[in-house]
């Protein structure tokens, strides 16, 4: 009796949410500008469409007479917060553990590890806009869950240079001309809201420079015809993986570029392909003062590559495919744990840097390791409102850091399934309901070499204002 009343209860409870809908309007920040609807640039937010998109390659202008801030209401403030209240369930298998608590003498076990609780996400601050026509900005100061901040963005633009839309410079701290935006990704868990693709590194390897899913501190060119059919973008970037203060990524540098062609499939919609490419080099040896590297005396660069193709494929006005592919390749010292300088989790230590030596000889068996990577995420959007989302995601080694290592040593297979709601977005808030559950699988990466399953059920409210 007692679970058919919970039954009940549940069913109300969403026939209560689904039947609260109104009608669905753009973010916050920008409706207030314009007074656009949400579905005008987004599939579902925060993922934007074709004319969303084309708005933001226009530097947040659709280039009338709106853009410039003279034009705006005094009172209109380019602000939107957002952040996430949840409940979790989180299940790692094979951690490693003392075998009796709290005595490391005792040996050590692999045990499975499950928590589930309430919890949140960090606060997003975003503020974007234009300080006059054609110079567009973005600022995102952005906490995790203590409150802790750093900037995730910062960057000025300049936008339709002598009067061309092939001609836009940005300059700070941005994301990466990413057609499939990690930015603007509709998953949260911890393994399910990032893109494996773009962050795959390698076991023993300390490249860390080759994410491109991580804001970057750079320049960036970006030109597109006035249909946005075409596009272009090269960015020169430090690389620092985005790190402020020149403690990495001092006296090197990397090119990410990027091209792609939209075109009219009828009623299938407007389909995409496109290619990207990263190529740069990195420091893997430091100076050192008692053993602790010195901040921005980075030598021995050495250089890594990452390239691959984006489609964005459309089937009528409800499905679409975005895929992107990844062939990845680092230096073989950056395979033999050269290069990241410091270790965030307990701060730069001679113990950080059993390598980082110049001269060091680096054994027989040491390759440049290299490998392919593949993300496919499909959407289906009911309306603006309701959208449901799968992502597959693998990681393949080709070739290792060690001719020692098994061929398959940290191969990564990721499964991503959920949805989002959205009962209301208004010109003043935005909300959605949040359910999503994760599966990530690593070949042979535990203490003893098994292999690591780890999952993650995530529910929550997901709401800017």
């Amino acid at each position: 009796m007692a679970s058919r009343r919970n039954l009940a209860g549940s069913l109300l409870l969403l026939l209560l949410v689904f039947g609260c809908v109104q009608s669905a309007h753009a973010l916050p920040a920008f409706a207030r500008k314009y007074g656009l609807r949400c579905s005008a640039c987004h599939e579902s937010w925060p993922m934007l469409n074709y004319f969303g998109q084309k708005f933001k390659d226009n530097g947040y202008q659709l280039m009338n007479d709106r853009d410039a801030p003279i034009w705006q209401n005094p009172s209109y403030w380019p602000v939107t917060f957002r952040i996430t209240p949840i409940w979790h369930r989180v299940s790692d298998a094979r951690v490693s553990e003392d075998a009796v608590p709290g005595v490391a003498a005792s040996g050590t076990v692999e045990r499975r590890v499950e928590s589930s609780g309430f919890d949140l996400s960090g606060l997003d601050f975003h503020t974007g806009g234009t300080l006059e026509k054609n110079v567009s900005f973005y600022v995102l100061p952005s906490s995790d869950s203590t409150a802790t901040f750093h900037f995730e963005t910062v960057m000025g633009r300049l936008d339709n240079l002598f009067g061309s839309s092939w001609l836009n410079v940005k300059l700070g701290k941005f994301e990466l001309d990413n057609l499939l935006s990690e930015k603007r990704i509709l998953t949260l868990t911890a393994n399910g809201g990032i893109y494996q693709t773009y962050h795959f590194i390698p076991v023993g390897d300390n490249n860390i420079f080759g994410q491109i899913g991580d804001n970057q501190l750079g320049i960036e060119y970006m030109g597109h015809s006035v249909d946005d059919r075409t596009r272009i973008s090269a960015s020169l970037i430090s690389s620092s993986d985005g790190n402020v203060g020149l403690v990495t990524g001092a006296n090197s540098y990397t090119g990410f570029f990027t091209g792609s062609q939209a075109f009219d499939a009828g009623k299938l919609g407007v389909e995409r392909i496109g290619f990207y490419a990263m190529v740069g080099e990195a420091a893997t040896f430091y100076q050192t003062s008692g053993g602790v590297p010195i901040p921005g005396t980075g030598i021995g660069n050495k250089g890594f590559s990452r390239v691959g193709f984006v489609g964005q494929f459309y089937f009528g006005p409800h499905f679409d495919i975005q895929v992107v592919t990844q062939h990845g390749s680092d230096n073989v010292y950056f395979g033999q744990g050269f290069g990241n300088a410091t270790d965030p989790s307990n701060g730069s230590t001679a113990n950080d840097l059993p390598n980082n030596t110049p001269g060091t000889v680096l054994p027989a068996t040491a390759r440049a390791p290299s490998w392919n990577g593949a993300t496919f995420e499909a959407h289906y959007v009911y309306s603006p409102q309701l959208i449901f989302i799968g992502r597959f995601e693998l990681e393949r080694m080709s070739q290792q850091a060690s001719t020692l290592n098994p061929s398959n040593l940290g191969n990564i297979t990721s499964y991503t399934v959920g949805y989002r709601y959205n009962p209301f977005m208004t010109s003043r808030a935005g909300f959605a309901w949040h359910n999503e559950y994760n599966f990530m699988h690593q070949d042979l990466t535990s203490f003893y070499g098994n292999n690591v399953n780890s999952s993650e059920l995530l529910i929550g409210f997901d709401f800017d204002f």
